[in-house]
């Protein structure tokens, strides 16, 4: 299975998670959502990088996946979740962005950049 997505820790608590360009299918989504999840795991405040730069636009049952996930660990975001930073140069995933808060409305602050640079400046700085 391609994964849709790498996490990445190693600059804890700045989490990054870059889309690899496969397209989603149930599994590799589904193995996204559930790695996601794990950033949590250790129960500190993080801020999340979501690199779109590669991404492939998710089909409508991915982005609603996407949605119900929001929905349904909206407190551990709220909790220890300072913000997300979204770099997304494509306005065509801007717009997927978009479709995906109009089913879940984002919990926690978010900002979208067109670079890395940016985006790590800014969750170092909301943290």
């Amino acid at each position: 299975m391609e994964a849709y997505a790498i996490i990445d820790e190693s600059d804890f608590p700045v989490v990054r998670i870059r889309f690899t360009g496969a397209n989603s299918t149930d599994d590799n989504f589904q193995a996204y959502l559930d790695q996601n999840k794990a950033c949590y795991r250790l129960g500190k405040k993080l801020a999340i990088i979501f690199d779109a730069s590669k991404a492939s636009i998710p089909s409508i049952r991915h982005q609603k996946m996407q949605a119900d996930w929001l929905k349904e660990n909206r407190k551990l975001m709220e909790n220890y979740c300072a913000g997300t930073a979204y770099i997304i140069p494509n306005s065509a995933i801007r717009a997927v962005l978009k479709v995906i808060f109009s089913f879940q409305k984002q919990p926690v602050p978010y900002k979208i950049f067109e670079d890395e640079r940016e985006a790590i400046a800014w969750a170092k700085q909301i943290l």
